[in-house]
């Protein structure tokens, strides 16, 4: 806003402020006059009685009391209110000013006249103008709601809050006097018996929660607001189950925040979308505990790919537990930079971070890091892992995965780090491509250095991340913002999914867990249809699937499989102190010395420029892994069986 505006906004603030002063003076004058002479014309009865003794004092008296009453506004900041955002406590300020302006009419009265003036007949003249205040500024606000609330309705789309308490009127009140809330609110719904059938604010109550699709229906709403923030885990997911199929558009306050009916922040701001996560169909994984936190206290801790979408949380979870000192290592410095600024805001000097731009690839500076902070912990979280644009460049995935992954954990042996955690992936299971056979080959140098070394080398093992870079909920979300079509490379696809606070969360308990050459693997509940959260994301923006937004089949990319390997295998694991968290048995352990053999042939193959050499190479050195067509079509072939079954 330019200064002129500014000053100008000022001045008109001033003459509003003056134009409400002479309204109230001129309320009470006028009431004082109107009475005076109701009191001196008026015939015997009630009235009389009541104001008799008004026209022998009055007259002369009521410029002091309006002067004592404007005093009285003033010292009590009424005029300082803006009165088109009053609530009960600016209603009451203005009367509890207007009674100390009359009690101070009565001392300075008897002050100047030795005398009391008549305490009843005075306190009626008090009274009059000050109801008057009272309901000018009511019928003001009133007149000022209903504008808005009309201009609020006219191109706006039908809402449902859901949930009738605190946070649900606070959020119903924000709906109609938001002139930018392109949502009106048609109807509450809440389980509570004693509030289904009444209104708030004209609002209608409908209930229960369960009967919402037919509430929907009839008020035609395009639009849910879950405001419910102290619901349980469990019950949010069964509503918003219920908001699903419903095709409109569902925001929620997250169970996070901290509602406070007194709260600066409004709830209409604080609503997001639902995410998929909210719709796991299970709880999230309880992973965080004293073990893990001691784990950390006071140790130096290193993070490599520290600014991605695990090494990032990884650190704001470590950030908690107290650690002497944080390092992040990453190559990309703008999500180093994010992290680091995020950090230092929220723990500033309680936190000693560091922030290395630098590649795992470069083994002499990894060396040069560990030699200048010795880290006790160390978390490798840098990698590729996109599956496609490995395929078409094996040897990135060789250079970055495999050869940073040894580059870090040779430093960790030499400068003899108590904990070596590798971040691994579902994908490395019989893996069909080459991102996952160079996590395989990650996970044996973990298997290979702990053999020989006295640091404990362990791997974490886990599925799909929602919301992590490049993942496929961010695909969804952009395609669905320009009107679609969202594309699926198979509609048959499954995958097993987890959120990144439970990813991250894992990672550091099993790095409490971790004794020697372990490969953590976590009980990841049921896989979820990729075609079905294609559908449930439509229907969570408000439109409907296959008419408001296509799907498309794009056919399954290079190395893509059409469903991962389970991972809970009870024959090949073995449950840990975490019943959600499994140790996969290694059944051929990597030596040392063919870890060596290994490391030799993948530098070996590297200086050809021949793709298929390298993919040859990786095939022998890790013996799990399978073409694709193998893999798929024996997934189509369980498919088909089920589903014959599934018909007979």
């Amino acid at each position: 806003m330019s200064k002129s505006k500014g000053s100008l906004r000022m001045r008109f603030s001033r003459v509003r402020e003056l134009c409400v002063v002479l309204l109230d003076l001129l309320l009470v004058i006028g009431s004082a006059v109107a009475l005076y002479f109701l009191s001196t014309q008026s015939e015997a009865g009630y009235f009389v009685r009541v104001s008799g003794g008004i026209a022998g004092y009055v007259e002369g008296q009521f410029i002091l009391l309006s002067i004592c009453i404007l005093i009285s506004m003033i010292l009590f900041k009424t005029y300082a209110s803006l009165w088109r955002y009053a609530m009960s406590r600016e209603y009451l300020a203005l009367f509890e000013a207007g009674m100390t302006g009359y009690v101070l009419y009565l001392l300075v009265s008897v002050a100047l006249y030795q005398t009391a003036p008549p305490a009843i007949p005075m306190l009626f003249t008090t009274m009059v103008p000050i109801l008057l205040m009272l309901l000018v500024r009511l019928s003001y606000r009133q007149y000022r709601d209903w504008r808005i609330k009309n201009r609020v309705s006219q191109n706006t789309t039908a809402a449902i809050i859901v949930g009738a308490g605190d946070a649900g009127v606070i959020l119903l009140n924000e709906m109609n006097r938001n002139v930018n809330n392109t949502y009106r609110p048609v109807c509450m719904v809440d389980d509570d018996p004693l509030k289904i059938g009444k209104r708030i604010q004209g609002v209608p109550i409908d209930g229960p929660i369960e009967k919402l699709p037919e509430i929907v229906k009839r008020y035609g709403a395009r639009a849910l607001y879950v405001a419910i923030p102290s619901v349980n885990e469990k019950r949010r997911q069964e509503i918003l189950q219920i908001c699903v199929p419903l095709n409109c558009r569902v925001r929620l306050l997250p169970d996070m925040l901290a509602f406070s009916p007194n709260a600066e922040k409004p709830l209409l701001n604080s609503a997001r979308e639902v995410r998929i996560e909210d719709l796991l169909g299970r709880p999230p994984v309880a992973i965080k505990d004293e073990k893990s936190e001691a784990f950390l206290r006071d140790k130096v801790v290193m993070v490599t790919g520290g600014g991605g979408s695990i090494g990032s949380e990884l650190c704001r979870q470590i950030a908690r537990q107290k650690p002497e000192r944080l390092i992040i290592v990453d190559i990309y410095e703008n999500n180093a930079y994010d992290i680091q600024q995020e950090l230092q805001y929220t723990y500033g000097k309680k936190l000693d971070l560091r922030v290395e731009i630098a590649s795992v690839r470069d083994e002499h500076k990894i060396n040069r890091l560990f030699e200048r902070y010795h880290p006790q912990i160390v978390f490798h979280a840098a990698a590729h892992k996109h599956v496609p644009l490995m395929e078409g460049c094996p040897e990135e995935a060789i250079r970055n995965n495999v050869f940073g992954t040894y580059h870090v954990a040779k430093a960790a042996d030499k400068y003899q780090a108590e904990k070596f955690i590798l971040i691994s992936t579902d994908k490395a299971v019989n893996p069909t491509n080459v991102m996952g056979a160079s996590k395989r080959l990650c996970e044996m140098i973990v298997q290979g250095m702990s053999s020989k070394s006295k640091t404990c080398f362990a791997a974490v093992r886990f599925g799909n991340v929602l919301g992590s870079n490049g993942s496929v909920i961010p695909l969804f979300q952009r395609q669905i913002a320009h009107g679609g079509p969202i594309t699926v490379t198979d509609k048959r696809i499954i995958r097993y999914f987890m959120t990144i606070p439970e990813a991250a969360g894992l990672v550091l308990q099993c790095g409490a867990m971790a004794q020697q050459s372990e490969v953590f693997v976590l009980d990841m509940g049921d896989p979820v249809s990729i075609l079905e959260l294609a559908e449930n994301m439509i229907r969570l923006s408000g439109y409907t699937p296959y008419v408001d937004i296509q799907i498309e089949e794009t056919g399954l990319r290079p190395g893509e499989k059409l469903y991962e390997e389970l991972l809970m295998r009870s024959e090949d694991l073995t449950v840990t102190e975490n019943h959600k968290i499994f140790v996969e048995h290694q059944k051929e352990p990597v030596t040392a010395a063919e870890l060596k053999d290994k490391v030799r042939a993948l530098d070996a193959v590297l200086t050809t420029d021949s793709k298929d050499k390298i993919v040859a190479v990786m095939k022998q050195l890790v013996p799990t892994y399978k073409s694709p067509e193998e893999i798929n079509s024996k997934a189509i072939a369980d498919l088909d069986y089920a589903a014959a079954v599934a018909k007979d």
